[in-house]
């Protein structure tokens, strides 16, 4: 059996990672960040509430050559579920049927979560293992969006290692399609009462002005 890292971080700062970033110059920095606790290993509070809020998130896997390939799943906010406090779960739908994520895991379970939520420009990094369970039609019903019109073929379950928020640095602003729908229904109708009250308004004084 290998040894346990010593820094949760180490499942990404490998040996040649800290080199590298000891001749640029920020190794010192995250050796701070790793003596002070470094990355969190347990699903947060905070982080279940943002996973909750996601509609679109990357899935990363790799072959057992090391080849990498990243997938896209999206869905109604909440289709990832925490179930507990070290693992999440989703619905893989049916597609294309490619399979390469689900042969990649079979042969090489590491795997990595990426979440962006770009209108508040907050990204989450996820590390772990991840695995493929097929013909479970109960762990199915529990995770299935309800209403969503998808055709569900497997679930994904996900063991979290470790987990890191950046900074927003470089992170364009972008709103989902319906939170813009929403904010420009709400303005028109800000608009049409405005308009009224200002005909009422015009109505009142007009009546209230004396003809000669």
């Amino acid at each position: 059996m290998s040894a346990s890292p010593a820094y949760t971080s180490d499942v990404a700062f490998t040996p040649a990672v800290k080199a590298i970033q000891t001749r640029k110059g920020s190794r010192h920095g995250y050796a701070r960040m790793e003596q002070a606790g470094g990355w969190q290993v347990a699903i947060s509070v905070e982080l279940a509430d943002f996973i909750a809020a996601q509609t679109s998130i990357y899935l990363a896997t790799a072959n057992a050559d090391g080849q990498p390939y990243i997938q896209h799943r999206g869905g109604p906010a909440g289709f990832i579920q925490v179930l507990d406090a070290h693992t999440l779960a989703f619905v893989d739908y049916a597609g294309n049927k490619q399979y390469i994520s689900a042969g990649n895991l079979s042969e090489n379970p590491k795997a990595h979560m990426f979440l962006m939520d770009y209108a508040h420009r907050q990204r989450i990094k996820i590390w772990g293992e991840a695995r493929v369970v097929e013909g479970d039609e109960a762990l199915i019903a529990r995770l299935m969006p309800q209403g969503y019109k998808a055709r569900p073929e497997q679930v994904i379950l996900f063991t979290v290692t470790a987990w890191d928020a950046n900074c927003p640095q470089h992170i364009p602003v972008r709103f989902e399609a319906a939170d813009v729908t929403a904010a420009l229904d709400a303005r028109d109708a800000r608009i049409q009462a405005l308009e009224l009250e200002v005909q009422q308004l015009r109505a009142q004084q007009a009546g209230s002005t004396p003809h000669g």
